[in-house]
This record gives C-alpha cells, sequence and structure tokens, in this order.
C-alpha cells in the first residue's frame, strides 16, 4: 500500500482505491471537512500527476468525465483548497508523492483503465438527508425532494412566494456558481417547466443567491452533489437537451404537489380558508411588487405560475 500523509489529509492507495482523507487542521478548508472521506475507484480515475514547486508540490488525481457527481455539479470550480483530489505536499515528502503517483499509473496500465467518458456514476456523492444554511436561504435534500426556506434578507419576491419544494422528478438539472468573494455565486435547480425562465437569481424562486460568507456558501455544493447523483446521468442526454428523458426508459409522472383526498376524506374547512387566505395574500405581494415596477411582466407571470403550482 502506498500512502501518504500531510497537514491539508491523507491519501492511501491499496491497488484498487484511492482513499482520500481531509486532515484536521482548522487550516483546512471548512468544504473538505464537511465532505469528508473520498473512496475513488480506480477504474474512475483517467491520471495523476505530481507537480513540483518552489516550496511546496501538489497532488493532483484526475478522474474520467461522468464518474464523479461533484465535479459534474461543480464543473471544476471549486477552489483548490477545497477541492478533494488536490494535496498540497511539503517539499521532504516529494519523494513520496512521486512514488504515490506512479503506483496509481502503474495499476491504470496493469488494468487496462480507460481514458474515455464512463455512462454511470462511479461515486456516490454525499449522504443524504443533508441541509445547508446559506447567505439567501436554508436548501435541504433528503432524497426525493428539495426543500428551500428564504431568509429574512432573501428578495421580496422569494418571500413572497413561499417556502419551495422540488421533487427530484420535476428536475432537469443542478447550476452551481460559487461565491468567490468578489462575485456572488448561486445554486439553481431547473425543473422542466423553468428550463427556459431568465429570473436573476436574486429574483428566482427555484435559485438560492450566494452572496454572504464564501467559506459558508461553498457548502451548497454539498447539496448541489447529492441531487445531481440522483438525476439521470448526463450521458443519456445525447441531443444537450436538459429535459430529455433517458431513451428506452419509461417517463413515469412526477409525484403530485399535494395528495389528492379520497371522495369521504375531504379537506376541513378552516384548512382550506388557510390555504386560500395564503394564496391570495401571496398573490397580493406579487402583483404590489409588479405595479412598483420591482417584477418585469417576465417575472410576474414566472413567480406567480410558480405560487399557483404549489397550491
Amino acid at each position: 500500500m502506498a500512502e501518504i500523509i500531510q497537514r491539508d489529509g491523507s491519501w492511501a492507495f491499496d491497488g484498487s482505491t484511492v482513499r482520500i482523507t481531509p486532515g484536521p487542521h482548522r487550516s483546512v478548508a471548512l468544504f473538505r471537512q464537511t465532505y469528508g472521506e473520498v473512496a475513488v475507484p480506480l477504474e474512475a480515475v483517467s491520471g495523476v500527476v505530481y507537480e513540483p514547486e518552489r516550496r511546496r508540490g501538489r497532488l493532483r488525481l484526475r478522474l474520467r468525465e461522468g464518474s464523479d457527481p461533484l465535479l459534474q455539479a461543480t464543473g471544476g470550480r471549486l477552489p483548490d483548497e477545497a477541492d478533494p483530489y488536490r494535496l498540497t505536499v511539503d517539499l521532504d515528502r516529494s519523494g513520496v508523492a512521486e512514488y504515490m503517483a506512479e503506483e496509481i499509473r502503474q495499476a491504470l496500465l496493469l488494468e487496462q483503465i480507460p481514458k474515455e467518458p464512463v455512462t454511470a456514476y462511479l461515486l456516490p456523492g454525499p449522504p443524504v438527508p443533508v441541509s445547508v444554511r446559506s447567505s439567501d436561504g436554508t436548501v435541504s435534500f433528503d432524497g426525493a425532494q428539495v426543500r428551500i426556506d428564504w431568509n429574512d434578507t432573501s428578495d421580496r419576491v422569494k418571500r413572497a412566494t413561499g417556502p419551495r419544494i422540488i421533487a427530484v422528478g420535476d428536475l432537469a438539472q443542478v447550476e452551481w456558481l460559487p461565491n468567490s468573494g468578489y462575485e456572488d455565486g448561486f445554486l439553481r435547480f431547473v425543473t422542466h417547466e423553468t428550463v427556459f425562465s431568465k429570473l436573476p437569481p436574486e429574483k428566482d424562486p427555484y435559485a438560492l443567491d450566494l452572496w454572504g460568507s464564501a467559506r459558508r456558501d461553498l457548502l451548497t455544493a454539498l447539496v448541489a452533489t447529492a441531487v445531481t447523483a440522483r438525476l439521470p446521468h448526463p450521458s443519456t442526454r445525447a441531443d444537450g437537451h436538459v429535459d430529455r428523458p433517458r431513451p428506452g426508459a419509461a417517463a413515469g409522472p412526477p409525484p403530485p404537489r399535494r395528495p389528492v383526498p379520497a371522495p369521504v376524506a375531504a379537506p376541513a374547512p378552516a384548512q382550506t380558508s388557510g390555504h386560500h387566505d395564503v394564496l391570495l395574500r401571496r398573490l397580493r405581494e406579487l402583483g404590489e411588487l409588479h405595479r412598483d415596477g420591482v417584477l418585469t411582466d417576465e417575472e410576474f407571470a414566472t413567480t406567480k405560475a410558480a405560487v399557483l403550482r404549489d397550491f
């Protein structure tokens, strides 16, 4: 077994799996500590390189395209310090790092692992349920549906639409851009109905606008990855359209947004009245925002449709 232990973490390779563990030091990025240990099967690896530098070197593990939902969800936008597939190596351990890289390369040759893209995820992504509180709201995912609860500081449009609940079956894809500290980021859940929506993240009721602590907002990538791992693999969308069903797969109907009551179990009048009042209040708030010029005609139509769909 080849193993290298550094302050930022450790890598261990037993011939079939590269086990990557974040270090306990407080300098390790919060995202790395939260994401935890990653076990990368050899068949998911396309290559490895050790890059010596003047003061420190870096080990970089390259994965085959489509093998990891984390890379798929983040699009290679994770900062270096949060990337689990990079390890900073002290100069006095450069020999061990080179040995580690050579062991992985030899195993790739012996097992004849191809470098072509894969057609299914080979890594599982983070476990569920997972919940993250960001600058715009709290987003949770239980494996079946996404829920967004807005903060008091969220845009009035979002607060007027109320909590957002999205079933996995309604999702076409997840879009994620990190908050760099200099430019806002976002986490957007694109449904089959909103795939052509052009609302900005701060007003989109299906998106979290990431503008606060870059360190904390980076954790939204956990939810993005967990959801991405449960969506159809990108290789099934050969035509490039995010809303195309998988070839050969039966397109089952999405789960209903509310249960259909049995003939003898009609909802109590008080409950129905309460829901009706909430709906009217939210529509009235949206109407006021539209009249005040906060919402354009297109934005008003999109958010109004979202509210009506939930009710």
